[in-house]
């Protein structure tokens, strides 16, 4: 797809405020440009990087009433070669069609979300901050424009992607392990809704769970399915849990579990560590019956934002508190953390073939 750019001059570019910081917060800042395409009649087009700024959008927008809005998250990241390299975009881009299909949205073809977002990477490359732990994040997403009130699928489209230069999710980066509470009282998705899509409502319906938790002086949830029998997400991280004999286990994926690129990054990782893994629905008493007798020594969250979040204790309503191993990082989570983040970061070899070092393009100047 033929992409036309309309680029800011270099004097009005504003790379140079993330060079000088000591640290960055996640997902505050924009950079100068966004990448933009409009689907109408069955067809995506007028694809365009322009400067950041205001959407324009209906009152009647149907992404604004029904909630026809799903998103996307990926990262990319500066090597000492100079050069800007991408994580795994193509996996992002199978996944935005999936929940595109569940909200009954059209597809995007995958090369076409590839291309359009390396574009955008080389022509914002300048504002990728090189701090520890920080990264390029990139946030696609798709909104139902259409101004319609009748409760039906849209009929026109935006598909935009803005880059965010950020540091880590959590304040302080991966130096603390977090609480989390388990409850009965919210659950993140329910057996055929839209827990296995990344739609917008899934994380705005989250934002009470999460407010909810701070009462105990937790980071964050520890949702169970809707039997509150199983886990299934921490927050908005998939769970893991990691066992004596070394086997990392992750709740395995249903229809109200999102399939998270870091979790199969992960996994195709472990091996090469030394680690088993598998994946199985965990009862959430074995699960803590397990912390309680010692067969299962660390815990945490995967997930793009956070990378790996290790879990310090699990806390419960009645005032009770179970602590995970020493409370602290555990040396497992600590060496699957700096082994992925050393192939995102260049620092190893990406035998896994992740990484995808953003081309210099040419490009269609819009006049």
């Amino acid at each position: 797809m033929e992409i036309k750019t309309t680029l800011l001059p270099e004097s009005q570019r504003k790379c140079s405020t993330i060079k000088d910081a000591e640290s960055l917060p996640f997902g505050k800042l924009r950079s100068d440009h966004m990448l933009l395409i409009d689907y109408a009649k069955g067809v995506w087009k007028d694809a365009r990087i322009v400067p950041y700024g205001s959407l324009s959008i209906m009152p009647g927008a149907v992404a604004l009433h029904y909630g026809q809005s799903i998103f996307e998250g990926a990262k990319a990241f500066m090597h000492e070669d100079g050069e800007l390299y991408a994580f795994r975009l193509e996996e992002n881009a199978k996944r935005l069609n999936v929940s595109a299909n569940q909200l009954c949205m059209p597809e995007i073809p995958v090369d076409v979300q590839v291309e359009g977002m390396m574009k955008l990477l080389d022509v914002e490359r300048k504002w990728c901050p090189m701090q520890p732990e920080s990264s390029l994040y990139v946030r696609p997403f798709m909104i139902g424009t259409e101004d319609a009130l009748g409760m039906a699928p849209s009929s026109t489209y935006t598909f935009c992607v803005l880059l965010s230069p950020s540091g880590a999710y959590y304040s302080g980066g991966f130096k603390h392990a977090v609480r989390l509470l388990v409850t009965e009282r919210y659950h993140r998705a329910v057996s055929g809704g839209t827990g296995s899509a990344k739609c917008c409502g899934n994380y705005g319906q989250a934002f009470q769970a999460a407010r909810f938790s701070k009462k105990y002086d937790a980071s964050q949830v520890l949702y169970l399915d809707a039997s509150n029998q199983y886990i299934e997400e921490v927050g908005s991280m998939n769970h893991f849990h990691i066992t004596k004999d070394k086997t990392v286990v992750i709740p395995e994926f249903t229809d109200s579990i999102l399939r998270s690129i870091t979790s199969l990054s992960v996994m195709e990782l472990l091996p090469s560590l030394g680690y088993k893994v598998r994946q199985e629905r965990v009862k959430i008493t074995e699960f803590l019956d397990g912390i309680r007798s010692g067969e299962i020594i660390e815990a945490g969250g995967f997930g793009t934002a956070a990378v790996v979040t290790p879990v310090s204790e699990y806390i419960f309503e009645n005032g009770d508190i179970l602590t995970v191993g020493d409370g602290g990082i555990g040396e497992n989570t600590r060496k699957i953390y700096e082994a992925y983040t050393a192939i995102q970061t260049g620092k190893a070899a990406d035998k896994l073939g992740w990484l995808q070092k953003v081309p210099h393009f040419q490009y269609d100047l819009a006049r």
